[in-house]
């Protein structure tokens, strides 16, 4: 037998057919991405007579109720454009819940897709987390046409809190879905359980409440909520939005937004990214045996 005729040995050692880079392989496949994206986003409003309309008639309808029931029944005196308050906090609230959720269910309920294709598994928890953010879009035309009406315009250290605001649910709903969604192939009690906590996000951050009110109760022991970073994400939406509508933003600043708010994003920012990089060294232990558990 020739030399070209033989078969070669490769030293090298053992791999997995699938990627191992976790989130790196997942910026490196922008396209399957975006397909897993768009699946999503058409599985939700298949067979829907008016589609992605009710994006916009969820969240409108819920400003609404806001507006006439704590408006007019029942009466927020202590807090300006009181509808615009609770509906930036909303936001927050719904791109968290809907990511953590959704991306805890998110390898469960891809098991087909995940059983046949060799792609990293960190894919799935990160589409459910931009489907997340793609509904923040009609969530914002909502807020912004409501604010422009009321005379409310921009500055850029609001839309620096926006941004840093949307930055800090990112990669915090990713971090805990991706923990989350690894465990929940193990023990299924783990969607139940999110399902639960996530009931209490909405009490645990200034939306039906003024942070005011946590300031005057707990003095300097308010310190410690602002440890929260979903309120701190709240807070800065407020400031971006809700600020700009009241009859005198500085007033409103000083009484209702606390100091060095942008620092406690900053940090809120930082503590998400380390616990995502906690996340993913969760899911790369756990991932192997994931095809096996889903079997």
């Amino acid at each position: 037998m020739t030399e070209a005729g033989r078969a070669r040995l490769v030293d090298a050692p053992l791999a997995p057919p699938a990627p191992t880079a976790g989130l790196i392989d997942v910026l490196g496949r922008r396209y399957l991405l975006k397909l897993l994206v768009r699946r999503e986003i058409s599985a939700r409003y298949q067979g829907s007579f008016l589609g992605l309309l009710w994006s916009y008639i969820n969240p409108l309808t819920q400003l609404f109720i806001f507006w006439f029931v704590f408006g007019y029944i029942i009466g927020r005196g202590t807090v300006e454009n009181y509808a615009v308050h609770v509906f930036c906090g909303l936001i927050v609230v719904h791109f968290f819940t809907e990511t953590f959720n959704a991306g805890t269910r998110s390898i469960v309920r891809n098991k087909a897709l995940v059983r046949k294709m060799a792609i990293p598994k960190e894919m799935f928890p990160v589409a459910s987390m931009l489907v997340s953010l793609y509904h923040v879009g009609p969530q914002l035309v909502i807020l912004l046409v409501v604010c422009l009406v009321t005379g409310w315009t921009p500055d850029p250290v609001g839309m620096l809190a926006f941004v840093l605001a949307l930055s800090v649910i990112a990669v915090l709903g990713t971090a805990l879905a991706l923990i989350f969604s690894a465990a929940n192939v193990f023990f299924r009690d783990f969607a139940s359980a999110v399902t639960i906590l996530t009931n209490f996000v909405r009490f645990g951050v200034p939306m039906i409440y003024p942070y005011s009110l946590v300031d005057d109760r707990f003095g300097r022991f308010a310190e410690f909520y602002l440890l929260n970073p979903i309120a701190d994400a709240v807070l800065l939406v407020q400031r971006a939005f809700w600020v700009g509508t009241t009859s005198d933003p500085d007033e409103t600043i000083a009484e209702q937004i606390p100091d060095d708010l942008l620092l406690y994003g900053v940090g809120a920012l930082l503590g998400s990214i380390l616990l995502l990089g906690v996340g993913q060294l969760i899911f790369s232990r756990l991932e192997n045996k994931i095809p096996e558990r889903l079997s």
